[in-house]
C-alpha cells in the first residue's frame, strides 16, 4: 500500500480543542476516491510518536483533498507527547505529512432502507462523510448528535447535509430522544454509532435491548485506547519454543517487542494492517481491529498483535 504524501493547505482552530486540518496532495494530483466512513493513517514526524487514524469528512468521489478533525488528547506514549499533541502543536501550513490510502470499517450498507447515524463529541467525524454520501445518492440517513457547549464539530455542515438532523448538549434530553428513535425505526435500519466507548456501550446494549440483532449495529472506535484491558492470556512462539504471559492492558505486540522481536507496526491501533502476525493454533482468538475482513478472522490463522488477544484457558501459538 502506497503511502501518501500530503501538503497542510490549511488549518482551522475555530472550536476549542479540535483542529481540523485540509490535505492536499504535494504534488496537486488529485488523491485516492474513499467510501463514506473512511479514515486515513498519519504517521507521525517524530519517533516514538503513534501514527493515528482519523476520519475523512469531505467529499469523496474524486477528491482534491482530505480534511480531517484531531482532538486533543493528554495522553503518553512511551513518555513522548501523543500524535494529536504533535498535530495541535507543531504542524503548520506548508508543512508535510506522510499518511497511509484511504481504509473503511464502517461503510454504510447499501441495502440498508434506512441509515440512523449517533454520534457524540469528535465522533461526529465519520458521520459527516455518511451524510454527504447519502445526500448524493438520495438515500434516508438520520443523525442524533450530542457534544460539549462550544465543542460541537460541523454543526453547520451536518445542517446543510440534512434536515433530519438532532442536535443536543445536554445528556438526558440526549437519552431520552435516542432510546424512543431506536425504538420507532422502520425494519431494514442499520445503526451506525461513534463516540467514546461509555456511550457506544450505552446505545449498543438500548439497541440490543429494543430487539436490534447484531447485524444492524455498526460501531467505530476511536482507537486501541477504547478498548477494555482484557483478560491475561499465554503464548508460544513456535520458532523459539518460548512461552509468557500477557497481562490485561498489555498488547501482544508490546509483549513481543519486550522480548526482542521485530514486529512491523504504525499505527497501534488495529487500523492499519501492519502488525499481522500468523496463528498456528490456541483456541478461540479476540479480534479487536479494524483491519482484517470478517472472513479473515473466521479464518482464524492471524491476528492484529496491537489490539487483539487470545482467550485465557488456552496458549495462543503465534508462527515467528
Amino acid at each position: 500500500m502506497t503511502a501518501l504524501k500530503l501538503t497542510v493547505a490549511a488549518v482551522d482552530d475555530s472550536i476549542d480543542g479540535i483542529r481540523t486540518l485540509t490535505l492536499t496532495h504535494v504534488d496537486g494530483a488529485p488523491l485516492p476516491s474513499f467510501t463514506p466512513g473512511s479514515h486515513i493513517v498519519v504517521e507521525c514526524e517524530t519517533t516514538g510518536r503513534p501514527a493515528n487514524a482519523y476520519s475523512l469528512t469531505g467529499d469523496g468521489v474524486a477528491p482534491e483533498r482530505y480534511v480531517i478533525s484531531v482532538l486533543r488528547r493528554a495522553d503518553q506514549l512511551a513518555g513522548a507527547a501523543s500524535g494529536s499533541q504533535w498535530i495541535h502543536d507543531e504542524l503548520a501550513v506548508g508543512d508535510t505529512v506522510i499518511a497511509r490510502p484511504p481504509r473503511s470499517a464502517f461503510a454504510p450498507v447499501l441495502r440498508a432502507r434506512r441509515h440512523l447515524l449517533v454520534a457524540a463529541g469528535i465522533g461526529i467525524t465519520p458521520m459527516v462523510s455518511h451524510l454527504r454520501s447519502a445526500k448524493l445518492w438520495g438515500r434516508d440517513a438520520r443523525l442524533y448528535y450530542i457534544h460539549r457547549p462550544g465543542r460541537g464539530a460541523y454543526v453547520d455542515t451536518v445542517r446543510e447535509l440534512t434536515e433530519y438532523a438532532s442536535i443536543h448538549t445536554r445528556r438526558a434530553p440526549f437519552a431520552t430522544e435516542i432510546s424512543a428513535a431506536l425504538a420507532a425505526q422502520p425494519l431494514g435500519t442499520h445503526l451506525y454509532v461513534c463516540g467514546p466507548p461509555a456511550f457506544i456501550e450505552f446505545v449498543g446494549v438500548t439497541a440490543t435491548a429494543l430487539g436490534w440483532p447484531a447485524s444492524r449495529i455498526h460501531v467505530e472506535h476511536f482507537g486501541s485506547d477504547a478498548l477494555d484491558p482484557g483478560e491475561p492470556f499465554s503464548v508460544q512462539v513456535r520458532s523459539t519454543g518460548e512461552r509468557f504471559t500477557v497481562e490485561p492492558g498489555v498488547s501482544l505486540l508490546e509483549a513481543l517487542e519486550r522480548r526482542g522481536f521485530d514486529i512491523p507496526n504504525l499505527c497501534r491501533r488495529g487500523v492499519c494492517g501492519e502488525c499481522r502476525i500468523p496463528v498456528a493454533g490456541g483456541g478461540a482468538i479476540t479480534h479487536r481491529d479494524l483491519y482484517l475482513t470478517d472472513d479473515d478472522k473466521k479464518a482464524a490463522d492471524s491476528l492484529m498483535a496491537c489490539v487483539s488477544r487470545g482467550c485465557a484457558d488456552q496458549t495462543l501459538e503465534v508462527a515467528l
